[in-house]
């Protein structure tokens, strides 16, 4: 999708915006995988809407399984936690950061602004049942 969601928001440099469905079906504290190559994953954290790769760095996993508390998810392999926020680990095993990814919300959906080089499925919502439907 090339156009802006709406008024107000702005391009990002080197990023797309994709429409990933509505904010009513991302449940408080929980992460939806989206349809995406890598995947991405976005949560509902304390009314705000973060969007995240969701493969743990630290070892082949996806974090939208995992536990979230105070906008850290815990990935539920090995329960290595990262910052929704910012991607970064605040716990071990995890020594490197996730990548974050830009979210607006306008008119009850959620946008995500991906990297040109992500693999994005025409659909998010129907190309991955995991996902928002």
């Amino acid at each position: 999708m090339s156009a802006l969601p709406g008024p107000g928001i702005e391009p990002v440099k080197g990023r797309t915006w994709h429409r990933a469905g509505p904010l009513d079906r991302i449940p408080q504290d929980e992460g939806l995988v989206l349809g995406t190559v890598p995947r991405t994953s976005v949560f509902n954290c304390d009314g705000e809407v973060l969007c995240i790769d969701d493969t743990c760095t630290h070892e082949d996993y996806s974090l939208a399984e995992g536990w979230v508390e105070g906008c850290v998810v815990e990935c539920t392999l090995h329960l290595a936690k990262f910052n929704l926020k910012t991607g970064a680990p605040v716990s071990p095993p995890a020594t490197r950061a996730v990548a974050t990814h830009p979210v607006a919300t306008v008119g009850g959906d959620v946008y995500v602004a991906l990297p040109v080089s992500y693999l994005v499925k025409s659909d998010l919502m129907k190309e991955n049942s995991d996902g928002l439907a």
